[in-house]
């Protein structure tokens, strides 16, 4: 049976939840159990047509009337990315839209479908890319977006879509290995045996409480370093190559800079600690690291 976890609003304070439905049977499901568990009131459903696919209006269809037959709010959204989007950007198009509904709401929490199968899949290819100690343990709920499923195989949930006799559209682009998730999904999970899935669900979550532990430590030593977007550069230079890639990782991230791989963190890292003074080297479209003498400063492009 399915459960849901950290979804129980808290008597005293009305919570409200902007459900991520695709349209896939992880969603239907999902959507299903929210929508027997909780009042309508504090659900709405959020659906992202990426323009990718050219049958993704009947997935739009498909979703508002199924907001319908539940009573719940229905948002969407049409983005038009074109076929050849990558999933990168695909993602952050369909996150930008829900966290825009659930301000728009006034709601406190995204609510998506990821489950357990996702889980492995997502830290396979962050293996594969690169990126670094985090990509083991990257997808899991935060402060504001749950994702109750992510202890639930994919059989189960199509077990229980069956059971209840759930519809759902399949994705058309499910089936190309253009995609990587879709190659590791199809051409590298399938050779884990039940022993081999188990092992690295172990070592997802053995990675996640090192990463908890490093980051708090990684906090211990930025503290007296960091003045939000400077950095003491003298003290940086200092550092052994491997601590020092990973204080830059979590100063990224501290202002709000997560989406880079081994090979940037590298770049970055060397130019900080060799650029001459007065050098800048370009993070993003938007923003630049400003080298002084004493000093690593995050500056807007605009500035360069």
């Amino acid at each position: 049976m399915l459960q849901l976890y950290k979804m129980k609003p808290r008597s005293t304070e009305p919570v409200s939840y902007v459900v991520a439905v695709s349209g896939g049977v992880d969603s239907v499901v999902l959507l299903h159990i929210l929508a027997r568990s909780l009042p309508a009131e504090q659900l709405v459903v959020a659906h992202f047509e990426h323009g990718i696919r050219d049958d993704s209006a009947d997935d739009l269809h498909f979703v508002g009337q199924l907001a319908d037959r539940y009573g719940l709010r229905f948002e969407f959204e049409r983005a038009g990315l074109g076929k050849g989007a990558s999933e990168a950007l695909a993602r952050q198009a369909r996150y930008d839209f829900l966290r825009r509904t659930k301000d728009a709401h006034g709601a406190t929490h995204i609510v998506t479908a990821h489950h357990e199968n996702d889980v492995l899949e997502t830290a396979i290819i962050n293996l594969l890319r690169g990126t670094g100690r985090k990509g083991l343990s990257s997808l899991r709920s935060h402060s504001d977006l749950y994702r109750p499923l992510l202890s639930t195989p994919k059989s189960h949930i199509v077990a229980y879509a069956k059971k209840h006799g759930l519809d759902w559209h399949e994705d058309s682009t499910n089936a190309s290995q253009d995609y990587l998730r879709n190659y590791v999904r199809q051409r590298i999970i399938p050779k884990f045996d039940d022993v081999a899935k188990a092992r690295l669900r172990q070592i997802i979550t053995s990675a996640h409480r090192a990463n908890a532990e490093i980051d708090d430590l990684l906090a211990e030593q930025l503290q007296s370093r960091l003045q939000g977007r400077h950095m003491d550069r003298k003290w940086f230079i200092l550092l052994p190559h491997a601590v020092a890639k990973e204080i830059m990782a979590s100063w990224l991230r501290r202002v709000g800079i997560a989406n880079f791989d081994r090979r940037f963190l590298e770049h970055i890292v060397v130019a900080a600690k060799t650029f001459t003074p007065g050098k800048r080297f370009m993070i993003t479209s938007n923003l630049a690291m400003a080298v002084s003498q004493d000093m690593l400063t995050i500056v807007p492009r605009e500035d360069t």
